[in-house]
């Protein structure tokens, strides 16, 4: 019997939640954590380098579409309690004497990461119909960016309250709790059918028509945020925000602008379609650069750094949620985990190569000029939307 959809968004939400919070302890709490140590910004560019695992995801995800439902919860949920032993680890050792040893820690903790959520994307298309992806992504967005927001923001402000080590074990009790409750995923309704050979998913996108398109619209969509946000965090350090400031005021205002905007951009997107989606909502996420380019240039203004940044996670929420949208419905429900593995860890290669230059491009051209440079990389997208407006329609009716 198929299950609500209501119980099955429950559990998409659960599983974006344990997605998310990796990936904002390592995105959010570690570039404000090293730039509280005393870190140089082309160090903490560093911290989108080690995120290769994200990218390189799809060289293992025909291992999660061959294995059966078993093996992928029991794999989410090892990899959950893994990062939390690492998180242990990576907040109760000064950052200077483990040395190379702390790089070594934090890419286990993205490579872990990266696993289980090949497994989670893949659970999320096999439970969704194309009808559903609206609905379903605002729920995934807004949990997903909760998670990350709350990995990064909660625990910079404990640190701020408590220490450092204080956070690091909150958050290693958050994602043992996490891995408990990855025990109890129910199977999804897969269709029967035969185990596809392990190279047959990646064969059948490669064959698709317009394919290239596809590939250069999800490497560059998101270019101009991938570029902008390892910059922020820093950015907020050197304005004389404190860590409470960071962890109380900007976490909670991007947790509620976040829900906003995945709300909004999944009802857009659910009633509007996926193109229109795209270049309406992606339009309003190209000028969030803008607002910390106002931040950056004017006068030090606690209220003018907020507002940036709430309105980045809102117009964020927005623009993810046509993104994922879209590439979920070019993604066949039988080879769901390698095809999206593939398609989202582009996005992954553009976030760590923008995130590798934007510390040696803000320390030569300043906070403000890099921040209008952003903006102006929101627009080669834009010359690919007439040959991917019907990609979807190529799935041969899966979806």
């Amino acid at each position: 019997m198929k299950r609500s959809l209501e119980a099955r968004l429950a559990w998409i939400g659960a599983l974006a939640f344990a997605s998310g919070f990796p990936f904002g302890l390592v995105n959010e709490a570690l570039p404000v954590y090293l730039r509280a140590q005393g870190a140089a910004l082309a160090d903490i560019g560093n911290v989108a380098a080690i995120t290769a695992p994200w990218s390189l995801k799809f060289l293992w995800a025909p291992l999660v579409d061959w294995v059966g439902f078993g093996t992928r919860r029991l794999g989410i949920a090892g990899c959950l309690a893994g990062i939390a032993a690492l998180t242990l680890v990576l907040g109760h050792i000064d950052p200077a004497r483990l040395g190379p040893a702390f790089w070594i820690i934090a890419i286990t903790i993205v490579t872990l990461s990266a696993t289980q959520d090949i497994a989670i994307d893949a659970y999320t298309i096999e439970t969704t119909t194309t009808a559903e992806l609206g609905v379903a992504n605002a729920v995934r967005i807004a949990t997903y960016r909760v998670a990350m927001l709350t990995a990064g923001g909660l625990l910079i402000w404990l640190a701020g309250r408590a220490g450092w080590q204080a956070s690091f074990t909150t958050g290693t009790a958050v994602l043992a709790i996490l891995a408990v409750t990855a025990l109890a995923l129910p199977a999804p309704e897969r269709p029967a059918g035969r185990t596809p050979a392990i190279w047959e998913p990646l064969r059948a996108l490669l064959v698709r028509k317009d394919i290239w398109a596809v590939v250069a619209f999800a490497l560059l969509f998101k270019l101009d945020i991938a570029a902008l946000e390892p910059m922020t965090r820093p950015f907020w350090v050197d304005r004389g925000l404190s860590l409470t400031q960071i962890g109380a005021v900007l976490t909670t205002g991007r947790i509620v602008a976040t829900i906003a905007g995945a709300a909004l951009g999944g009802v857009f997107t659910s009633r509007w379609g996926i193109f229109r989606g795209l270049w309406v909502l992606g339009l309003v996420q190209a000028f969030s650069s803008l607002g910390y380019w106002a931040a950056a240039t004017a006068a030090a203004s606690e209220p003018l750094i907020v507002g940036a940044a709430l309105f980045e996670n809102f117009a964020a929420g927005l623009g993810t949620a046509a993104y994922l949208a879209f590439l979920m419905s070019v993604c066949e429900k039988r080879y769901a985990a390698t095809q999206f593995a593939l398609l989202s860890a582009l996005l992954a290669i553009t976030r760590a190569g923008a995130g590798k230059l934007s510390g040696e491009l803000t320390q030569m051209m300043g906070y403000g000029k890099y921040f209008l440079l952003t903006f102006v990389l929101a627009f080669p997208a834009y010359l690919l939307l007439p040959k991917i407006r019907n990609a979807p329609n190529t799935v041969n009716g899966e979806q």
